[in-house]
């Protein structure tokens, strides 16, 4: 049994994330987000420029799905071969294929259009929540939460959060500004994948807690 005393700190947060994703998701469904959407994409891309142009393409394309299997591939070779954590390999397989699998279904679930004026770039399938904005927040997410575990040095560690919400926020920042997501999407698939990863997290904390009491 996972006592609850060993993961209470993580499945808080993993509620806070949840409900989040349902105040927006109601909020999405009713039509209550699409002042705050047009505003938010007035305001974004009245910056247009052929340098922001260039970098919102390659910020999308980081946050791309094979650019993302590319860093999961070399992520898992190291954590398997190179430093032998084969629990948090399953740790990592579990938040990526899970995020993925959650994004599909909410996708199916909500059927909402992608944003018709202005786009940059043409983007098939429905558009909340945004995939690129959860394949990020899990991906880096899950990378800074195992790279955290591992690190003493407060320097080091401020680097890395620094590091984390600069590429997940420019990544949501991006979709935006291409004009292929609605700024809802994008907060919506933070929260979806907040809620994953705090969720697996704090699962995650409580076998090894559990182990560690049994030896």
């Amino acid at each position: 049994m996972l006592y609850y005393r060993y993961w209470s700190r993580g499945f808080r947060r993993f509620l806070w994330f949840a409900l989040a994703f349902i105040l927006i998701a109601l909020l999405v469904r009713l039509g209550g987000a699409a002042g705050f959407d047009r505003a938010v994409i007035t305001f974004v891309q009245s910056m247009e420029s052929p340098p922001l142009t260039a970098l919102a393409k390659g910020l999308s394309l980081v946050g791309s799905s094979k650019l993302a299997i590319g860093i999961s591939l070399v992520t898992i070779l190291i954590l398997f071969f190179a430093l032998k954590h084969r629990l948090e390999l399953v740790l990592f397989l579990w938040v990526g294929l899970g995020s993925q699998l959650l994004n599909t279904l909410l996708k199916q679930w909500f059927h909402r259009e992608r944003p018709s004026f202005h786009r940059l770039i043409e983007q098939a399938g429905y558009s909340f929540p945004s995939g690129h904005s959860m394949a990020a927040f899990s991906l880096y997410g899950v990378i800074a939460y195992l790279l955290w575990r591992h690190m003493r040095n407060g320097s080091e560690r401020v680097l890395l959060i620094l590091f984390t919400v600069l590429m997940t926020g420019g990544i949501g920042w991006s979709r935006i500004y291409l004009g292929v997501h609605y700024p809802s999407d994008v907060i919506g698939g933070y929260a979806a994948s907040g809620a994953w990863l705090m969720l697996s997290a704090a699962c995650f904390e409580a076998y090894r807690n559990r182990q560690a009491r049994k030896e």
